[in-house]
């Protein structure tokens, strides 16, 4: 296992962090099922040299913090930082801040936490959460030592991003990134500006929810000609480690094989591991993904709102998304979404609203058509 030193905080962390949302396969919702297996995967990161858990008060149902607090008895609380989330949907002063971060505490069975993040912080949400007084609360958990940093995760815009990183004396933060998310949300500026800063970044989505760990056939192709073979999983993290702002790359893990192919990949990777023949290739990668693009829309909602409802964007994007990483719509949460909202195309009168409204002049009423049909 290759270990970092995580910016200013001088803590020697190991690069593989385990993420502890998908003990049953699953992105969201839905408790455990097999309870003892979760707690043998902690405890085989964990001996395998894992340093880093990464849950959170709403993952599985309520119940990570429970298991990762059962797996950490016997002496392993120890060996390990814990990483858990403030539920900002439950944050309604400051009583309540206290009152969660009991909870969280009691539940991971510890008498501190090391990283206490809000969870999927934005702009308006700090700006709220300031006014209920959350960097005092942050700073008085910490000098108490219930907490020993003060972190946020983060799924916006780069300005929201910059905006809130450069507001508070923040320990470390949590971004989305990955070879194919350079520019969407903080993207490779915002890792850049902390590093700047010194701040730590922990990395989430480094496979885009297990999209980037199978290839289609054009990018498989690229991987399968280069010299050196390896799986697009080992790509994909190899990549996020070249980058010496990344502390922590997590993973969730629901097998024993999945343990034991992350504690041999990052067993082999570090800062400036990649050379110009393998940055090229993930470049040409990125494109051969892009090249499957289905339609260019840019999500800029020029089109929005439509009059009789239709996520245009929304459906535009689960549509590329499908294409470009050989997903199942049927699997896809946003496409859920949208047809128990009663936003789908199935809607569209064909006014031509949006098209006259297109920035980019795309023939959207068509498009939206073949997408449903793809879709559905």
């Amino acid at each position: 296992m290759k270990y970092r030193t995580m910016g200013k905080l001088g803590v020697q962390t190991s690069a593989f962090g385990l993420g502890c949302m998908r003990f049953n396969g699953k992105a969201f919702g839905d408790t455990i099922i097999d309870e003892q297996k979760a707690i043998s995967l902690i405890r085989q990161a964990i001996d395998g040299g894992v340093t880093y858990l990464d849950t959170a008060y709403v993952y599985l149902d309520k119940t990570s913090e429970i298991v990762v607090g059962k797996a950490l008895q016997d002496g392993y609380r120890d060996k390990v930082t814990i990483a858990t989330k403030m539920p900002l949907g439950y944050v309604k002063d400051r009583a309540s801040m206290e009152a969660l971060l009991e909870e969280e505490l009691k539940k991971l069975q510890t008498d501190h936490i090391d990283f206490y993040l809000m969870h999927g912080l934005d702009k308006n949400e700090w700006e709220a959460f300031k006014a209920i007084g959350a960097p005092a609360f942050f700073d008085d958990m910490k000098r108490e030592g219930k907490i020993r940093f003060k972190c946020f995760s983060f799924h916006g815009p780069y300005e929201d991003f910059a905006y809130i990183l450069n507001d508070y004396d923040w320990d470390m933060v949590q971004i989305q990134y990955n070879f194919m998310d350079i520019d969407h949300q903080a993207g490779r500026k915002g890792l850049q500006l902390a590093g700047e800063k010194g701040i730590p970044v922990v990395i989430m989505e480094g496979l885009l929810g297990g999209r980037l760990s199978s290839a289609p056939e054009n990018v498989q192709a690229l991987y399968d000609a280069f010299p050196v073979h390896r799986t697009p999983v080992e790509w994909a993290f190899r990549w996020l480690c070249n980058h010496p702002e990344v502390a922590v790359v997590l993973s969730g893990c629901n097998e024993p094989e999945q343990i034991e192919e992350n504690l041999r990949i990052f067993d082999t990777v570090e800062a400036g591991v990649m050379d110009d023949a393998e940055l090229k290739l993930m470049e040409d990668v990125r494109r051969a993904y892009l090249d499957r693009t289905k339609i260019g829309c840019t999500g800029c909602k020029y089109c929005m709102p439509c009059p009789n409802g239709v996520n245009i964007p929304g459906i535009f994007s689960v549509w590329n998304n499908v294409s470009l990483y050989c997903t199942d719509p049927a699997n896809d949460w946003g496409l859920k979404r949208i047809k128990e909202n009663g936003n789908g195309a199935d809607q569209c009168v064909g006014c031509k609203r949006c098209e006259e409204a297109c920035p980019q002049h795309l023939p959207i009423i068509e498009q939206l058509q073949c997408a449903w049909k793809d879709l559905c």
